[in-house]
């Protein structure tokens, strides 16, 4: 049996595009069928593009392709699992942000290959789980605060989005832009707005 490559591309929201990762595989020779994508978030693995891709299309001596780590998973443990399932399996992982991925060597040099990914891997993914950690403690800190001035969520009558809190922290740092902010939290513009005066208003930040 010919051995394939698949290319897998996610986004977190549905309000999002998966374009800019699909035209960068097309340029590198992939069909339509060859590509599997999904619109979830990556805190877990438990994707239906992805659970298929892995249990039904992908075999041994194929090759997988993604844009970046984190679109395999944003959680360590589950990309530490990911990555032995395809090495016990005899899959090829190609990561386009992590180059040595990339790297064709000969056979009897597959060690220095594995060694330098490894450490890449480490790293990268330790740095995505911190940042995860992080956006969680402001999470906690701000409903906290807002406990300490007799004011939280719990007092709204509209519900706020399960990771509101989380991407609202990122959006006050400037490191999404308010359509971003709306496209995680799926809201439309004029509810989103409602919601994000109200919000804080509770937190004493004014309009």
């Amino acid at each position: 049996m010919e051995n394939r490559t698949y290319y897998y591309a996610r986004v977190s929201t549905t309000d999002q595009n998966l374009d800019r990762q699909i035209e960068t595989f097309k340029s590198m020779g992939a069909d339509k069928g060859s590509i599997i994508t999904d619109k979830a978030s990556g805190k877990d693995i438990d994707r239906t593009g992805y659970q298929y891709l892995k249990n039904t299309l992908l075999r041994r001596g194929d090759t997988l392709v993604v844009k970046s780590l984190d679109r395999l998973s944003r959680n360590k443990a589950d990309i530490k699992t990911e990555l032995e399932y395809f090495k016990a399996n005899g899959i090829r992982l190609k990561i386009l942000d992590i180059p040595t991925t990339l790297i064709e060597l000969p056979k009897e040099q597959d060690w220095i290959f594995e060694m330098i990914n490894n450490i890449l891997i480490e790293v990268l993914s330790s740095i995505a789980e911190q940042e995860r950690r992080t956006i969680r403690q402001r999470q906690r800190e701000g409903i906290e605060a807002a406990r300490i001035k007799g004011k939280h969520l719990g007092r709204f009558r509209t519900k706020f989005p399960e990771e509101w809190e989380i991407y609202y922290s990122m959006w006050a740092e400037k490191t999404i832009s308010s359509k971003e902010f709306r496209a995680q939290v799926n809201l439309k513009k004029t509810t989103f707005y409602k919601l994000l005066n109200s919000y804080r208003e509770a937190k004493g930040y004014g309009k």
